[in-house]
Parts: structure tokens; sequence; C-alpha cells
């Protein structure tokens, strides 16, 4: 399925912050407590706050945030709805050696293994997405 995407002109175009779908969690207390709000449709962007409301409040920040940076940087900005189909969820294998690395990376930084997951997987998709904006950029100043 091909994501859909929105044209941002203006900062008015994003009195639909709140038509983005979004999953509010409880967060364990070895990881600070609070909960944790997450955008699908949105790679990378989430928030926390104490309660809920606190959370979903944030989380609009987050939102806001995310879409200024695609407007800025000219990246597209996806359509409300457009990666709901996503569970969330996935199985991974991996050696033993490299998960036990995981885990030990996880305790040293005082974060549960599934945090430090979801952030080396978003720090890494980030980074692809910024070269491959790179690469079109340059394919499109030397066509």
């Amino acid at each position: 399925m091909k994501p859909c995407y929105l044209r941002v002109q203006k900062m008015n175009d994003f009195a639909g912050i709140d038509k983005y779908p979004f999953t509010i969690r409880p967060l364990p207390t070895e990881d600070g407590g609070g909960y944790l709000i997450e955008y699908p449709d949105l790679p990378g962007c989430h928030s926390d706050g104490e309660t809920p409301e606190e959370a979903v409040v944030n989380g609009r920040d987050a939102v806001r945030s995310y879409l200024l940076s695609c407007q800025k940087h000219g990246d597209r900005i996806p359509r409300p709805g457009s990666f709901s189909h996503s569970s969330g969820q996935f199985r991974v294998r991996m050696p033993r050696s490299l998960h036990a690395q995981l885990v030990a990376q996880a305790e040293r930084e005082g974060v549960s293994l599934n945090m430090l997951m979801v952030a080396a997987a978003a720090q890494a998709l980030g980074q692809r997405q910024k070269k491959a904006t790179k690469t079109a950029r340059g394919r499109r100043a030397a066509g």
C-alpha cells in the first residue's frame, strides 16, 4: 500500500493535528512511569506525560514540531490514517550474542530493551530518510 501525503503551505494548515491517530500506553516504572503517546502515521513522533491527558497535550506539541520539521526540510507529510494498518509489533530473530549486547546496553542506559530498540530503529530510519532526501535533491540539481 502506497502512503498518501499532504502538502502544507502555511501554519494554519496544521489545524488537522487532532486527526492523526495515536496510541497511549502506560510506561513501566523502570522507564520513569507516566504514559507514552505514539503516532503511527508519523515515524518517530511520540511524547509522554504523567497522565494520559498530559501525554495528549504533549503529543500535540510533538506532532506540531514534526510537521514543522517536515515543512522546513521539504519532506512529505503523511495524511492522517495513512499508516494505521501497522500493528506496532513485529518479531525479530538475531544471534544470541547480539541480543546479550543489546540487553547490556539497555541496562547501562537505564531503559527497557524495547525502548532501546525503538530509539535505535527510529534513529536508523531517520538517517536513511535523510540520506535518501539528500540523494533525491542531488538528482534534481543534476537533472
